[in-house]
């Protein structure tokens, strides 16, 4: 049995495709999963699965979408991905002095070096982009709320992480409950 995170993109967000917390811990139980549990309200969930990540994510999706009657895209990683993700951040300094600055964006697709020059030609003076442990990484110097970076930029399905809740994560893959 292998320590999986699933990461749900765009729910509870405005308003739209409401997802509480409790129901999609109930959802994932009911599923099978084992020691199921959530981090904020933004999609992330952590639990203990035989499955493969590749088979695991269209269930959540299907399993989301039949208990909240929405479709929500759904990636899977496992606890040693997401851990390497997390080493690989290209952006130590940054994320030691301003954690919320930086994002970490996952997706279904493997970023391409196309990809990070699509972004780096939208990102200001004070934004960088680099990839890194298949995700792409942003640095928001000037915060995100005016920024022209946008995963929006880019072709498939990404979902975003800030440092402190990618590392949050990361230590609920080591910690028991």
């Amino acid at each position: 049995m292998g320590r999986f995170i699933a990461l749900l993109r765009g729910i509870n967000v405005g308003g739209q495709k409401k997802v509480p917390m409790t129901e999609l811990r109930l959802m994932a139980e009911g599923m099978g999963l084992c020691d199921v549990r959530t981090l904020i309200a933004s999609g992330n969930l952590l639990f203990d699965a035989d499955e493969q990540a590749s088979a695991l994510e269209p269930m959540l999706e299907r399993a989301t979408a039949e208990r909240f009657g929405f479709q929500v895209p759904v990636m899977v990683r496992s606890g040693e991905q997401w851990s390497a993700c997390c080493a690989a951040n290209p952006f130590p300094e940054e994320s030691a002095k301003k954690p919320n600055l930086v994002m970490v964006s996952d997706g279904k697709q493997a970023p391409t070096e196309a990809d990070v020059e699509t972004l780096r030609r939208r990102a200001s003076p004070n934004e960088k982009v680099e990839m890194g442990a298949g995700a792409l990484w942003l640095w928001f110097g000037d915060g995100a709320g005016r920024s022209k970076l946008s995963m929006a930029a880019l072709k498939g399905v990404w979902t975003t992480r800030n440092w402190r809740t990618a590392l949050a994560l990361r230590d609920m893959l080591k910690a028991p409950e």
